[in-house]
Parts: C-alpha cells; structure tokens; sequence
C-alpha cells in the first residue's frame, strides 16, 4: 500500500493507491445475491473521474465547513444503488446465515469466516422506531456498527465491501454535477428526487420511491442521512494542496464523524450535495445501558448508510484499515 498523507493538526489524509484487480472483474453494475435467502444487492458501478469538492461561500445554504473547495481524483468503484435496509441489517444482527455453506461462486478478494466478525448486539427496543421495516432503510446504527457489516457481508460473499469515503460519496452523489443537487438548483424539483422535512410526514419512506440521480442513486438526497469514513471538522477541509486523490480523512478519536445526505427530518439546505452533519455523543442520549452502546444510536433515527467496493481490491492484509478505523 502507498499512502500519501498530509498531516495538519494532527489530521492525516491517507491515499489508498494499491490493490489486486481481478481478471473476472468488470466494469460494469452487478447484483450481490445474499446466499440463498432471496435478499441481494444492485451495485452500481462508478467511473473514475475528477470533481471539485465542496460549495463556495456564495452557494444557496453554504456552510464554513464545506470550504474551501478542492480538486479531487477518485479511482473507479461500485456504490449500492440504495440505502442498506433492515430486510438486510437484520441478518447482520441476527447472524443465522454465519454457519450456512458459502456459495460456489464466492468472491476470493476477502478470506475471512462470517462468524470471525463480532456482531451487533440485539437492540432493547426495535430500533426502526415503527417506521418501517420491509424495504425501509436501516436506522439508528453507529459508526463502528455499519462498518462490521461490510466486513461481514465481505465475510459472507468474499468481495470486498465498506462504507464509503467522503469524497466518493460526493462525487457519487454529484453525478457529474455543480449545482446545488445532482439535478440542479431548482428547488421545485426537490419533490421529486427526495424524502425531507416538507413531505416525509415524519418519518422515513420506503426506498426507490423517489427518481434517482443521473448515475442510478437512489436517495442520495434525504430519507437518512448516511455514515461516511471519515473524520468531521467544523473548520472545514484541512488540504496542503487543491488536487487530491482518493483522501480519507481519519483520526484517533471517535467523534465527531462525517455523515452526508440529509434526512427525512432536514430542510432543504442540509440535503445539498455538498452539505455536511457531524455525528456527536448526544445521538446516545437516551440509551440507559451503561456504558453507552456500542452498536446503536437511540436518538439518531436519522442516519443510516450504503457501501461501496472499490475497482481495485486492498490486500487482505491492508482490508481491516477500512473496517477497524476507531469508530462508533
């Protein structure tokens, strides 16, 4: 692995250049079956591109810490084509599908048995808040808890899965635009692309209810907001110089983190491509377990998350960087 690190106080960018590329692997999207169970995944493949990152100060909503903006490089990767939803969490959470007989078509990117990954806890109360379930986004999960899926969906299926970066999140979410949103900056269109605050009723919606995004997104925009890698500074981004490639932005505590999207309780402003939510103790606020919970946010009913699996696979030695970063 090569790293290219820009290190400001204390803030380190990590560049994760090298990998192995199967020759079976193409560019092109795929469906991720989940064993025998009839749940499965539509990845969307991404090309590689260069964007700029970020929102000038005269942009409708702007923020201080979407400044400044910045080139960045990104290397081509699948995103799911909609949030993780509970039919899937679940089986995470339940782990019944640890001790099944592994497909013959298993990826060979990942060596590792589902049952090797810890797992999250059976939440004390259902965690969907009555939302919604069946075809609903998951909910409510910490950092650390959507990482350890990845890790045990790339457990499970041998290909290798994570949360995304933020600079991949954006430039997804963008789909090779500049506005405001990936359809532009016509606010009366919002409607129609996305779940937020003046039509979700007060609560999350089923996925592919709303158009997707030039690229076949589902939800970038609204319904949760969604769990990143990296690290949140309300002073914004910290770069030594304008064009990156592929950054990570980590550092050795656990809040605040990056979530990115808006949700169904968020205005307009917050479901811009470029807007950014730090993630904070109080979304544990109400949890009376002591400690705090590992694994659940009571009072985040609001986030939730989608992965990503990079073109170019990390070698096995190098794939816990992505799933054991200090997070929660």
């Amino acid at each position: 692995m090569n790293f290219t690190r820009a290190m400001t106080l204390n803030i380190f960018f990590f560049t994760f250049l090298t990998g192995s590329l199967s020759a079976q692997t193409q560019k092109k999207n795929y469906t991720q079956k989940i064993l025998e169970t009839g749940q499965s995944i539509e990845m969307i493949f991404i090309n590689e591109g260069r964007f700029r990152m970020g929102s000038e100060e005269n942009e409708w909503g702007h923020r201080p810490d979407e400044s400044p903006t910045h080139k960045v490089n990104i290397s081509a990767f699948w995103m799911s084509e909609v949030e993780i939803t509970w039919d899937l969490y679940n089986l995470f959470v339940s782990r019944e599908l640890d001790a099944l007989e592994t497909s013959t078509t298993k990826g060979k990117e990942v060596d590792l048995k589902p049952d090797a990954v810890t797992g999250a806890t059976v939440p004390y109360v259902d965690m969907s808040f009555g939302m919604g379930v069946n075809g609903y986004p998951a909910i409510s999960m910490t950092q650390l808890a959507a990482g350890r899926f990845c890790q045990w969906l790339s457990a499970l299926t041998g290909h290798f899965y994570r949360l995304p970066t933020e600079a991949e999140w954006e430039y997804a979410c963008r789909a090779g635009s500049t506005t405001y949103y990936s359809f532009g900056n016509d606010l009366s269109k919002l409607n129609e692309h996305a779940w937020f605050s003046g039509n979700s009723e007060g609560k999350t919606q089923k996925i592919r209810q709303k158009k997707p995004n030039p690229w076949g997104l589902y939800d970038m925009h609204g319904n949760v907001a969604e769990w990143t890698l990296d690290q949140y500074s309300d002073e914004g981004y910290t770069i030594e110089k304008d064009e990156l490639r592929d950054p990570l932005r980590i550092e050795a505590k656990t809040y605040p983190k990056s979530v990115r999207g808006g949700s169904w309780m968020d205005d307009p402003t917050a479901l811009r491509s470029a807007s950014r939510k730090a993630s904070t103790k109080k979304w544990k606020m109400r949890d009376p377990q002591i400690p705090k919970s590992l694994w659940w946010h009571t009072d985040a009913p609001f986030v939730g998350f989608r992965i990503v699996r990079p073109l170019e696979t990390p070698s096995q030695q190098n794939q816990n960087l992505y799933w054991n970063l200090k997070t929660n």
